[in-house]
Formats: C-alpha cells, sequence, structure tokens
C-alpha cells in the first residue's frame, strides 16, 4: 500500500452543491469528508461506493443520502453530479 500522490480533485455540479447548502452543516460535512477520502483512492475498495447499472458513474451511499458521481482519469477529476436522498437519487 503505497501512497498515491495523486489525489483527484473534486468539482460539484450546480446541484449537488445547491443539495449540500440545503442539508445541515453537519450531514453536508459528513458526505463532503466521505467525498473526499473517495477522492484520495477512486478505485479502492470502498464499502458504500457502486458502479451504476444502465449509465455512466458511480454511487456512494452515506445514510440516506446517495452521491452520484463521475470520475476523469484523463484529468483526475471526480464529477459530483448530484447529491439526493435515497428515494431521489436516481431520476434525472
Amino acid at each position: 500500500m503505497g501512497y498515491n500522490a495523486l489525489m483527484y480533485d473534486v468539482i460539484y455540479s450546480k446541484d449537488a452543491t445547491r443539495s449540500l447548502a440545503q442539508l445541515p452543516k453537519k450531514q453536508a460535512q459528513n458526505i463532503q469528508a466521505k467525498i473526499e477520502a473517495v477522492a484520495v483512492d477512486p478505485y479502492a475498495k470502498h464499502n458504500n461506493v457502486t458502479k451504476l447499472q444502465g449509465r455512466e458513474g458511480y454511487r456512494l451511499r452515506v445514510g440516506d443520502w446517495r452521491v452520484i458521481y463521475e470520475i476523469a482519469d484523463a484529468h483526475l477529476v471526480i464529477h459530483v453530479v448530484r447529491i439526493a436522498a435515497r428515494g431521489n437519487a436516481y431520476k434525472e
């Protein structure tokens, strides 16, 4: 387990930023901390991460919240597309 100095940058969509702003501060901080943990090594085995079926991207589960994100390896970026409650996360 070598140290990966190439941590991915995290970019939030307007929708994701709006969702975070509406959450209680502690909840928003918890979600951001989980996203940052994934950004250190996006392809490591993370307990609450699943590759999405039928579309590009991944899903991170944080309690009752879901974070939908895509990885742009060429730019070392994780693009957070959506942060939503469990029932609404997959609706376009």
